[in-house]
């Protein structure tokens, strides 16, 4: 039975005579999926409250960073405690380094780093270093994968572009992307290829090394591995994305998880628990090309500020010595199977994964090994499943192109109800077929 969202359809009528789309951010107003957006009111825990008083069992995180769940205690406090001697001062502080501190002891590869105030920002600035320390100007990147909104990135970007039906967008000049290079995910010939077609011109290859803008698609240690043989082969530089695996598919990140060291690493949300901040880092002798250190400029007002940088450190504190990653990865796991065995009971074709807090499903025999496996599952089937899903109070991302998260938060109880729920879902959907 439809949940009553009354609330939430006059808030959209409000919005969209003001802010595009009616949204701050084109994948939340649902366009893809058909309806209309939920309006939150409030979140705690693994569970979203909308403006209509409905409760959700929320598999979005904030888009990952909620790893430890929404508005946790310990979180709050701190945060609290520090807004109490002020927001923002543009100046160094004490917590900045100490956060430093905590995401190399995490991150060996991440000598030393500098903190922005986006993903987005973290990968345009990781680039512009890149081809700062290897003067050259070209990069690869791959098919599906997203690595922010900066114009040189904005190609074949995989589930921003990809669910607006568009491949890229308008006021992109052509001389922003005439050096970015694109090769399909999981292909390391095609990466020599271009390397050796453009031979010392690439300065970086750049990967979100689990394609979590492309549903959930997973390397295989052949080609994740290939790509650190064939940038010391041909001097370029690695730049492992890891602003949706970072610190979700493992507590040492992706990097960590498949034993690959990248040259330079960016991150996003996740870092400062959910807070806008970002950060890029890497080897030493790389990052000292970064001004005031280096010619290489970068600069922000909020980067680093007092607020993020102290929800970041609580946060990887706790996911460190509270939380344990084991349970996390078995549970994310339980979900990923369970959804796909509900499925098949109910004679609806549909694969998943998982790796840590982070999962994806499909519509299809298998999961995606690049862009074109993830844009030939069953779209529309997904769509069907994300309304019902909605309706059973089960909040997942609103597009086929997305992966999902577990948190720490979410119980056992937590995820027998949304199987629960989506069995449900998949006997109404095998009937209807």
């Amino acid at each position: 039975m439809p949940l009553n969202r009354h609330k939430s359809q006059d808030l959209f009528k409000d919005a969209k005579e003001i802010l595009p789309g009616g949204v701050n951010s084109p994948v939340r107003a649902f366009g893809a999926v058909g309806g209309e957006p939920l309006f939150i009111e409030r979140a705690e825990g693994p569970y979203l409250y909308d403006a209509d008083g409905n409760r959700y069992i929320d598999y979005i995180g904030s888009w990952g960073p909620a790893i430890i769940g929404h508005a946790h205690p310990e979180v709050v406090s701190a945060v609290s405690d520090v807004m109490s001697k002020g927001f923002s001062f543009g100046a160094p502080t004490e917590i900045e380094t100490k956060l430093a501190q905590k995401i190399r002891q995490l991150v060996p590869s991440m000598e030393m780093m500098r903190f922005v105030s986006s993903g987005t920002e973290a990968c345009m600035s990781a680039l512009r270093l890149a081809r700062g320390f290897t003067g050259r100007n070209k990069l690869i990147k791959y098919n599906g994968c997203y690595h922010g909104h900066a114009d040189m990135l904005l190609v074949k970007a995989g589930s921003g572009v990809a669910t607006l039906g568009i491949p890229g967008s308008p006021g992109v000049p052509e001389g922003a992307t005439h050096d970015t290079l694109v090769a399909p995910f999981n292909d390391l010939a095609a990466t020599e290829a271009l390397l050796n077609e453009n031979k010392e011109q690439v300065a970086a290859i750049i990967i979100e090394p689990i394609a979590g803008n492309a549903n959930f698609i997973r390397p295989s240690q052949e080609f994740i591995q290939g790509l650190r043989k064939l940038c010391d082969e041909h001097q370029t530089l690695l730049i492992f994305d890891e602003v949706m695996t970072g610190f979700r598919v493992h507590l040492n990140c992706a990097q960590g998880l498949f034993g690959v060291k990248p040259d330079l690493s960016t991150f996003g949300k996740v870092i400062g628990g959910g807070m806008p901040i970002g950060v890029y880092g890497g080897r030493r002798d790389v990052m000292n090309k970064v001004a005031p250190a280096g010619p290489v400029y970068q600069a922000g007002t909020l980067s680093g500020n007092p607020l993020a940088v102290t929800c970041g450190m609580k946060t990887l504190e706790l996911l460190e010595n509270k939380y344990s990653f084991t349970e996390l990865s078995n549970r994310t796991n339980r979900l990923a199977v369970g959804l796909r065995d509900a499925a098949r009971k109910n004679g609806v074709t549909l694969s998943s994964d998982s790796e840590g807090g982070m999962f994806g499903f499909a519509f299809s025999e298998a999961m995606p090994k690049n862009f074109d496996d993830a844009k030939a599952a069953n779209i529309e089937a997904f769509n069907h499943f994300f309304a019902a899903m909605i309706d059973e109070g089960v909040y997942l991302a609103p597009s086929a192109y997305e992966a999902g998260f577990v948190s720490t938060t979410h119980s056992d109880d937590d995820i027998d109800a949304t199987i629960e729920a989506a069995a449900k879902v998949f006997s109404t959907m095998s009937q209807a077929s």
